[in-house]
């Protein structure tokens, strides 16, 4: 029989957060286990820090503007995309997911819901399907999530702290560990796999387990919130150029009202970040419990990745949509017994797009003939077949006027915002935490040139024509936001 696979999805998780990256606070004995039974990309990016879209390419193996039409949080998959779900149910699996999804549009109540192929689902959403369509959360049926927390007698007290779902105000949850949503995830994905052992045991499984956190709210539950003393969390990154910085995450800062906190408010909040990836860790442990328990981790594809970052206060900025690697970078790893060798790190350059040809081709389910995508499959490298990678990798953020573009290689990075045609460069093997934007050094001329070129050609050879005009970039001219008067009713303080 062909290999179950494991897909853990988390929202909004750094790649450097994880005891197995190198970090010296974060506790993820789970998580370190997966990557010493298997392979870990240190290089691992997102083609798209937004939720929606990077989901999209998760799904498909394509770019968000190819795939959805969007670089924005918006856009349903094309109709004739290959989906990931869908794919494997049609060669013999049984397809399941718990958690979150964010295919966008959400659906009307009683009306079917948008899955893109799994066959079978329970939903977490993080509120915003009842935001649309059931503000004041009497309905059943919208979010799964929603109805357990009734069913409990906890509804309501998941966000009974007060706290928006982009608001990044620390607090403890006020829910009991085992009701957390993270905790209800895992709940129902082995749930999941219990039906299926008693059902479907002629057939493998695909089981998609999506966390959503440790996206904000951070808030975990006791005793996570106080598990790491903020005096002990490492400070922020702070630049130490003056030059400007991706300016839709300056406006952000200002209109967020981000730039009133202190730098120990940023600590405590990082702390609690930190909690919450602790307390999904642990859930991670119950599911690799259950496997080991049930004698299926020899034959189960096992892959931990996340949509995009989380910036954490680094250069006063919270959330994504930015390219610094708080942000634009995430974790993959990747194990599989049977096939993948133990304890390897590759620092190819990667991203969400390779994960589902890599377990396409890892299950041996291969893709129809003559189909191609923009994911690259990642086994022969893992399985020491070939050391061929990319030279670069490029990924982009929302649509004109608001758009900006990334070229990284293994050394360099290069950022461009159309807003003020604000452009940055860092050299990665002199200053690995981007703190010092390079643009304007004369030894590095050449290179920024070549980047830029790359760039360019490569969003015209993709169909994404937005960023050039008249050969050259795209800019908007839009005043400084210093000063701006902070208006809560935005973003950063929505319930959901």
């Amino acid at each position: 029989m062909k290999p179950n696979v494991l897909f853990i999805f988390a929202d909004q998780m750094r790649g450097d957060s994880m005891g197995c990256a190198g970090h010296p606070l974060v506790r993820t004995p789970n998580l370190d286990a997966i990557a010493e039974r298997g392979v870990m990309f240190t290089n691992a990016y997102t083609p798209c820090p937004i939720c929606v879209p990077a989901r999209a390419t998760v799904t498909t193996g394509n770019y968000p503007h190819k795939c959805t039409g969007h670089k924005s949080n918006s856009g349903k998959i094309k109709d004739g995309e290959i989906k990931i779900a869908e794919h494997f149910s049609r060669n013999g699996y049984v397809s399941y997911a718990s958690g979150k999804l964010h295919y966008s549009p959400y659906a009307k109540p009683d009306e079917p819901r948008l899955v893109h192929g799994f066959d079978h689902v329970t939903f977490a959403e993080s509120g915003r399907i009842l935001a649309q369509f059931d503000k004041k959360g009497e309905l059943r049926g919208l979010e799964d999530y929603h109805d357990y927390l009734r069913e409990v007698d906890w509804g309501g007290y998941d966000r009974a702290h007060g706290i928006g779902n982009n608001d990044i105000h620390p607090a403890a949850s006020p829910l009991p560990q085992e009701h957390c949503v993270d905790s209800w995830v895992c709940t129902q994905a082995i749930g999941y796999l219990e039906d299926h052992k008693k059902n479907h045991a002629e057939k493998p499984f695909f089981m998609f387990m999506s966390f959503p956190k440790p996206h904000a709210p951070y808030d975990p539950p006791v005793p996570f919130n106080t598990m790491y003393d903020p005096r002990e969390v490492p400070q922020p990154f702070q630049q130490v150029d003056d030059l400007p910085r991706s300016p839709g995450k300056h406006r952000e800062k200002v209109t967020h009202g981000w730039d009133l906190f202190s730098p120990e408010m940023h600590r405590v909040a990082r702390a609690h970040y930190y909690g919450l990836i602790s307390f999904q860790d642990k859930q991670i442990g119950r599911m690799l419990a259950y496997l080991l328990n049930n004698n299926l981790v020899k034959d189960t594809i096992i892959v931990y990745s996340a949509d995009h970052g989380d910036m954490v206060g680094d250069f006063g900025f919270f959330a994504k949509s930015c390219f610094y690697k708080g942000s634009a970078q995430v974790p993959l790893l990747i194990s599989y017994p049977r096939k993948l060798p133990a304890r390897i790190k590759f620092d190819a350059l990667v991203g969400l797009q390779d994960i589902l040809p890599t377990l396409v081709s890892l299950a041996d389910v291969p893709l129809p003939p003559g189909r191609t995508i923009d994911g690259v499959d990642l086994s022969p490298i893992m399985e020491g077949k070939s050391s061929k990678t990319r030279d670069y990798y490029i990924a982009y953020n929302n649509d004109a006027p608001d758009q900006s573009y990334m070229i990284a290689t293994k050394h360099h990075k290069y950022i461009y915002s159309q807003l003020n045609a604000t452009e940055e460069f860092y050299d990665l093997r002199e200053d690995p935490d981007e703190l010092d934007n390079r643009i304007h050094s004369p030894n590095h001329g050449e290179i920024i040139s070549a980047l830029k070129h790359q760039m360019i050609q490569w969003s015209q050879a993709n169909g994404d024509g937005g960023l050039v005009e008249n050969g050259g970039l795209k800019t908007t001219m839009e005043p400084v936001l210093d000063g701006v008067k902070f208006e809560k009713n935005v973003m950063g303080w929505r319930w959901y």
